[in-house]
């Protein structure tokens, strides 16, 4: 229990780990109720399967190249404070999306929400690791990640059903209530950083080729965002499709709940295995499951069965997480960590981006199912890059 409770002076109280992982409990349901509706919602003004992933590819774009913006930020800010400030600048941007009727105010608002996020991402991922040992991080990641995947399963659920009976501006409406209550919980909770540099690398191409420069910080790089990478096909796509079979918007509640349990159940065990037995036997485990899985669903058409198979994968995701981001703690030097994590995170977008533009031109010439094989060969592809990583053993490092 060390890793939630601690004494000072002789009274039991919340690690700061524990801490942030309730914050993160928050965030993710607020979070998780935004995706749940967020296809639904570009539905309502482009009804285009298409179009919705190249909009969305366009906003991963934003994203890529704002991480390698906000560097300078990130190195001169204190990253409790400016965290703060973003989570507030959610709270109002959400109000807006909810009062929201016209097309090109919903592109404003996705723009200004993509950059909170990036900037978001990376202030919370820098504190977690301040706060964690290196032999800790791994467990501490998983805990974080357990976490985030409870509010992911929780979420779904709750906003199926107020979209299905209020409509999903009301979504938006709750989800700026749950991340006030994460703005004002991580204000009393006196979380500090104070980890600073004088002289911020203002040098954005530098910046870029230096962490390109790293074969390992590479292959963490490609291997980071595969999770990201899947969750396009579940988040974005399968809602979709199960709309278009003919289910209502509580099935995808259903769906997006039911996907996040075998996370929550496994994700922290996982991570702590890792920090034994090392990352690259779990990487390619992870990555197998999922490419088996795709490519199992491309031959079902029962829309259940595909429901169900692709709520056991998760197990993979559970396996990735945690791991990939202190596999890259681990290669990088405590001196490039400001520097180079927001540069890491744009790993997402690149999967996110790959996943979204092919699965959008398949969908202009093939049928829906299709897009299983698309996602099962990307799968198939990150298992053998796996194979090239340095095997660190958390355990053995002190």
């Amino acid at each position: 229990m060390g890793i939630l409770i601690h004494k000072q002076r002789g009274v039991p109280g919340l690690t700061k780990i524990a801490r942030l992982s309730i914050i993160m409990l928050i965030i993710a349901i607020s979070a998780a109720f935004i995706d749940t509706i967020w296809a639904i919602y570009m539905d309502s003004f482009i009804d285009n399967m298409s179009i919705i992933g190249f909009i969305s590819a366009g906003l991963t774009l934003i994203s890529f190249f704002s991480f390698f913006i906000i560097i300078p930020l990130i190195e001169k800010s204190n990253k409790s404070k400016l965290y703060s400030i973003t989570l507030l600048m959610y709270v109002i941007t959400y109000i807006l999306f909810a009062i929201n009727s016209k097309f090109y105010l919903f592109i404003v608002l996705a723009f200004i929400l993509t950059i909170l996020t990036t900037v978001r991402i990376t202030t919370f991922g820098l504190i977690v690791k301040d706060k964690s040992s290196k032999s800790e991080l791994s467990r501490n990641e998983g805990l974080v990640y357990t976490f985030m995947n409870a509010g992911w399963v929780v979420g779904p659920l709750i906003a199926g059903l107020i979209a299905d009976k209020f409509g999903i501006n009301r979504v938006f409406i709750l989800a700026a209530v749950f991340m006030f209550m994460a703005w004002v919980l991580f204000r009393i909770s006196k979380i500090k950083d104070s980890h600073r540099k004088k002289k911020a690398d203002l040098n954005l191409v530098k910046n870029f080729i230096e962490f390109f420069k790293d074969k390992q910080r590479v292959l963490a790089y490609i291997i980071a965002g595969g999770g990201n990478f899947w969750w396009i096909l579940i988040y974005l796509f399968m809602p979709l499709y199960i709309l278009k079979q003919g289910l209502g918007d509580l099935w995808i509640g259903y769906f997006l709940f039911a996907v996040a349990v075998p996370l929550v159940l496994t994700e922290y065990g996982i991570s702590k295995l890792a920090g034994k037995v090392g990352f690259k036997k779990m990487f390619k485990i992870g990555f197998f499951i999922l490419a088996a899985v795709a490519i199992a669903c491309f031959f079902i058409n029962n829309i259940y069965a595909i429901m169900i198979l692709l709520v056991l994968a998760s197990i993979g995701p559970a396996i990735l997480e945690p791991n990939t981001e202190a596999f890259f703690f681990d290669i990088t030097p405590d001196k490039d960590e400001s520097r180079f994590y927001g540069p890491f995170n744009t790993s997402i977008d690149v999967n996110q981006f790959v996943a979204k533009v092919v699965s959008s031109v398949a969908l202009l010439f093939l049928p829906f199912k299709y897009i299983f094989l698309v996602f099962g060969a990307g799968m198939i592809v990150l298992f053998f890059l796996s194979c090239g990583i340095k095997d660190f053993v958390e355990k053995k490092r002190r």
